[in-house]
């Protein structure tokens, strides 16, 4: 009984070493867009994240739920490009965030250093 127990024990650890180094080498790709984090801009951006959060779209909401709302209510075509074919998800540390800040800037015309 012992020599069958050990063989699983070995066959589903090597599974699960492989599962995890299948995973190790995904690449998170989005296109970037440069962002200069300066004070007017981080300004600019919180005025309409702001006006966002505030809005009767996106105010009820909470958690990831209402992240989605405001940052598709400040640009949906940055919205859309960054993060709709890959939504951001419940604990994800978004890394989106500043190519979404660029893409608005750029896209608002605001562009101030």
């Amino acid at each position: 009984m012992l020599g069958i127990s050990s063989l699983s024990w070995f066959l589903i650890m090597g599974i699960f070493d492989k599962c995890l180094t299948d995973n190790a080498g995904v690449t998170f790709t989005f296109k970037e867009y440069q962002y200069k984090d300066s004070p007017k801009n981080e300004m600019t951006f919180h005025e309409f994240e702001s006006a966002c959060e505030q809005s009767s779209a996106c105010s009820q909401l909470s958690g990831l739920t209402r992240t989605r709302c405001v940052r598709e209510c400040v640009s949906p075509s940055c919205y859309r490009e960054l993060y709709v074919s890959d939504p951001l998800e419940e604990g994800e540390i978004d890394v989106r965030l500043n190519s979404f800040k660029g893409c608005f800037i750029q896209r608002s015309g605001r562009t101030r250093n």
